[in-house]
Order: C-alpha cells, then sequence, then structure tokens
C-alpha cells in the first residue's frame, strides 16, 4: 500500500493529488485507469443491486457482505503486486499497490458504514456488539489497521515518517491475517470464500519466506513448489475448520476435493492460479526468444 520515494537529489512539490491513472510523471497509465475501473465495478454493481431491488429479502445485508469480501479480496491483491512484479518482471505493477490497498481500505469502511445502517443507525448497540463478539472486534482491528496504511500511504507521509513507515507498512501481513480470520468467522457454515482467501494468503506468505530464505522467485520450480505447498495447505484449513468449528464431517469435505462432480474446492483454485503463476517466467522467456528469433530472422533478411 505503498508509494515509492521520489530519486535522491530531485525536488518534489510540497503537495501532489494522487490521480490513478496518471504515472508519477504524469503521463497517462492505460493500466491505472483500467485497475481504477476494476476497483469502481464491484461497489457499482452492488449500488445497482441495492437500487435496483435485485438482492433479496434483505438487501442491505447483502451489501454490507459483498464490501466485506471485495475488502479482502483487494488487500490480498495489494499484497500479489509484489510477487507478481519479481515473476514478471513488469515494473509499472508497482504503481497500482497503493490504489489497490486504498481500494480495501474503501471497502472495508464501507463494510463497516454498512453495519451501522443494518443496525438502524444505533450506534451504541454498534460499538457494543464489536466489544463483545469477537469476530467483530477482529474485524474492526483490521479495518483501523488498513485506514492507518491508506492514510500514511502518501509520499509525503514516507518522507515524514522515515524507516518508522516500513515499519507500519510490515503490519499489511498481520492485518491480512486479522481479516481473513474475521471473514471465517462470520462466514459461518459456508467457507468456501474464506478458505480461497486463506489459501492464497497461505501463498503469499511462502512467496514471502521465499525471498526472505534467497530462493529465486522466478524460478518455475520454486514456484511450483509454492503452488503445490498453498495447495494443500488450503485443503488442511478447510479440513480443520469443519473438524474444529462445525459439525459437517470434515472427512467428507475433505474428500470432496477429489470429486469434481459438483464443484471445484478451493484447494484447486489456488494450486491452479500459483500454477499458472509459476508458468508465467517460461511464457515470457519463449516469447523473448521468439522475438529475438524474428529480429535476428529480419536482419539476416535485411
Amino acid at each position: 500500500m505503498s508509494g515509492q520515494m521520489q530519486a535522491s537529489g530531485t525536488r518534489t512539490p510540497a503537495y501532489r493529488a494522487y490521480i490513478p491513472w496518471r504515472e508519477r510523471n504524469g503521463r497517462f497509465s492505460p493500466l491505472g485507469l483500467a485497475v481504477f475501473l476494476a476497483i469502481l465495478a464491484p461497489g457499482a454493481h452492488l449500488a445497482y443491486g441495492l437500487l435496483a431491488g435485485t438482492l433479496g429479502a434483505k438487501p442491505v445485508t447483502e451489501v454490507l457482505h459483498g464490501t466485506g469480501d471485495w475488502a479482502v479480496r483487494f488487500l490480498l491483491l495489494s499484497l500479489l503486486v509484489s510477487p507478481l512484479r519479481r515473476v514478471s518482471g513488469w515494473g509499472k505493477l508497482i504503481g497500482i499497490r497503493r490504489m489497490l490497498g486504498l481500494a480495501a481500505a474503501g471497502y472495508a469502511l464501507a463494510h463497516l458504514g454498512l453495519y451501522v445502517v443494518d443496525q438502524s443507525f444505533d450506534l451504541a448497540k454498534v460499538a457494543s456488539e464489536i466489544v463483545l463478539r469477537v469476530y467483530l472486534t477482529i474485524g474492526f482491528v483490521a479495518l483501523v489497521g488498513l485506514l492507518a496504511l491508506a492514510a500514511t500511504s502518501t509520499d509525503g507521509a514516507i518522507r515524514r515518517m522515515g524507516p518508522n513507515w516500513h515499519r507500519l507498512h510490515r503490519l499489511t501481513y498481520p492485518i491480512a491475517v486479522l481479516a481473513a480470520v474475521h471473514f471465517f468467522l462470520q462466514s459461518k457454515a459456508d467457507v468456501t470464500e474464506a478458505v480461497l482467501m486463506a489459501g492464497f494468503l497461505v501463498a503469499l506468505f511462502a512467496c514471502r519466506i521465499v525471498q526472505k530464505i534467497g530462493l529465486r522467485l522466478t524460478s518455475p520450480l520454486v514456484l511450483a513448489g509454492i503452488a503445490v505447498f498453498a495447495g494443500l495447505a488450503t485443503a488442511g484449513i478447510e479440513y480443520l475448520w469443519y473438524a474444529l468449528a462445525t459439525g459437517v464431517p470434515a472427512e467428507r469435505v475433505l474428500a470432496a476435493n477429489l470429486d469434481f462432480r459438483y464443484s471445484i474446492r478451493p484447494a484447486w483454485w489456488v494450486f491452479g492460479i500459483m500454477l499458472a503463476i509459476a508458468a508465467l517466467p517460461l511464457v515470457l522467456r519463449l516469447g523473448s526468444r521468439a522475438r529475438q528469433a524474428v529480429a535476428q530472422g529480419a536482419a539476416g533478411r535485411g
């Protein structure tokens, strides 16, 4: 959820408005505009459903859950930016990290606001519920953390805070863990989406650990190992949840991972997507070689 510091020796204005579809040099960014519109799309869809009356008997509750879901999704996407940039070598990806982090904070704040609406604006009741219900306490702490990160995501905050900025923004992963736990606890019986998000979070942690121990994140073999580990961990998380927190037979849920007649379980989605990322370096290398071959052929004919 960061902006990058200006290169040393260059002057920056005291204030610069953050415009998502502009690069730091002021040029138009098609990627930034596309991501900005993609961020707005879920909110627009939920708002339309609310106004059109297509969200069932409890429309506010549906939008409440939808904003919470997207807050977690955008938070994980913001964490994905750095490893994906290293895997792909596409440096411009770093420019959308701040936007995704701000989107996560915005949807989370809307999530809380809709909870207040759902409780008929009874702020005393809202406060007591947050204090007394563990899953709401966890979610509120995650929201406060997200708002702190969002408030300090500006270039000015980076300059003023110095090393403390990096210390604060290392809390992004713990905040993501809190958000995932909140997701689980409020999902109750159907935790498919929560398991999926937890699995992706495990994969992101694995990417971070791989970098810390000095392995190359650009290695397809290393990424494939992360895919296998994250997939198995996702299945394990799902099994443990059903074994410890519900009356549903956990063995039956675990066995469902091998039955594709009705649905594809979260473990396979995590494994498949991470495996696709593992294939990305190979695809990029093949593309580079193909371009080189074409260039050499053209030079030979010339």
